[in-house]
């Protein structure tokens, strides 16, 4: 009921005796409960897909569908009406069946006034309940669809902001070494693709792509003269080179962005060796993060494969075979086995790769 004691709906009553119909209908009015009766089950379903009802008083035995069917049919249109059942045989294996059909409770005839308004006092508290609890889970649904979209919208956000900041971070670095852009492009296609062919899952693929982006960014910490010296660095100069892993990681540390963190990683682990013999901290096998372990040999790839001040590029042939034969410098040892394997299973793809990502300048690796 409504605070004035309105309902919002209607009392459907279902007897095929006009006696019965006349004296619940009467009761139930005298109490301002608003009802329409129907003689039997089909006019009371006609009834009830044109009418809002709340609750539903039907005989157990009528002329062709019986009470207990009509309540399957009812709550076929609307399962939260409940549905009392009038009878006047006290049958236990009827009771037992009604309740099982969904029956909300039963009368037994004659009844009393006070059991019939008392009954329907509990179905419409039910039936209330019931419609507020749908509601509330309608608005939760909303709720959670709309927190949802707008998780995803900042989530979108988010992962565009870290795109912008790798490019221009990128691009930082570029101004340095102006073969980094193509460097750079070539590095993310060749991660990405042997961490799909280990079987990685897609969000690390994604990262280890537009991650190794960075992984000279420590570059910017070099002295041009070093850097950019057209020759052979002395054991001192190289020392300085290799610093520029250290410097890469201190710039891209404190992020709470997983794609920086990755960049963090790479930059400090990309120049380490599987046989521990890589620096800046001669870590070996497992403990050089997986992200560095494949970046490390994408970068030797295509470090063989370019021109430097100091040396001619090689083509895919001959850099394949440094990497899996060695040449003195480069060892097959230096590399994981597993990135090993994807990179002689994915060797064509870096050759076109390389071919259609080409530098424009020189650099040092």
């Amino acid at each position: 009921m409504s605070e004035t004691g309105e309902i919002e709906g209607n009392i459907l009553i279902v007897d095929d005796d006009p006696s019965v119909l006349d004296f619940i209908s009467s009761a139930l009015m005298a109490f301002h409960y608003p009802v329409i009766c129907s003689k039997n089950a089909g006019e009371a379903l006609a009834l009830l897909q044109r009418n809002a009802v709340v609750a539903v008083l039907s005989d157990i035995r009528m002329p062709g569908v019986s009470g207990l069917g009509l309540i399957e049919r009812i709550h076929d249109i609307n399962p939260e009406i409940p549905v009392i059942l009038m009878t006047g045989y006290a049958e236990v294996d009827t009771a037992i069946e009604a309740i099982n059909k969904g029956a909300f409770s039963f009368l037994l005839k004659p009844f009393k006034t006070d059991y019939l308004i008392r009954a329907v006092e509990k179905a419409l508290k039910y039936h209330r309940m019931a419609e507020a609890e749908k509601d509330y889970r309608v608005m939760l649904e909303d709720t959670v669809l709309r927190r949802t979209r707008e998780l995803a919208e900042t989530a979108t956000m988010a992962s565009s902001l870290s795109v912008e900041i790798i490019e221009r971070l990128s691009a930082i670095a570029e101004f340095r070494d102006s073969a980094t852009g193509a460097h750079v492009s070539r590095i993310g296609l060749y991660s990405a693709k042997i961490a799909e062919a280990m079987g990685m899952y897609r969000d690390f693929v994604e990262k280890i792509g537009l991650a190794s982006s960075l992984h000279d960014i420590g570059k910017i910490g070099i002295p041009d003269n070093i850097l950019l010296k057209p020759g052979l660095l002395t054991e001192e100069e190289f020392e300085i080179i290799k610093r520029h892993t250290t410097i890469g990681a201190k710039m891209l540390s404190g992020s709470a962005d997983k794609t920086l963190q990755m960049a963090e990683s790479i930059a400090l682990n990309h120049h380490e060796s599987w046989c521990g013999e890589g620096y800046p901290r001669g870590l070996k096998g497992v403990t050089i993060p997986v992200e560095g372990r494949i970046v490390r040999l994408a970068d030797e790839y295509d470090a063989l494969r370019s021109k430097r001040p100091y040396k001619l590029p090689l083509n895919h042939g001959d850099a394949f075979r440094v990497i899996t034969e060695g040449d003195g410098r480069t060892s097959p040892e230096h590399f994981d086995p597993d990135v090993f394997k994807a990179f002689i299973l994915m060797a064509p793809f870096f050759d076109e790769v390389f071919t259609a990502h080409q530098d424009k300048h020189s650099s040092r690796r």
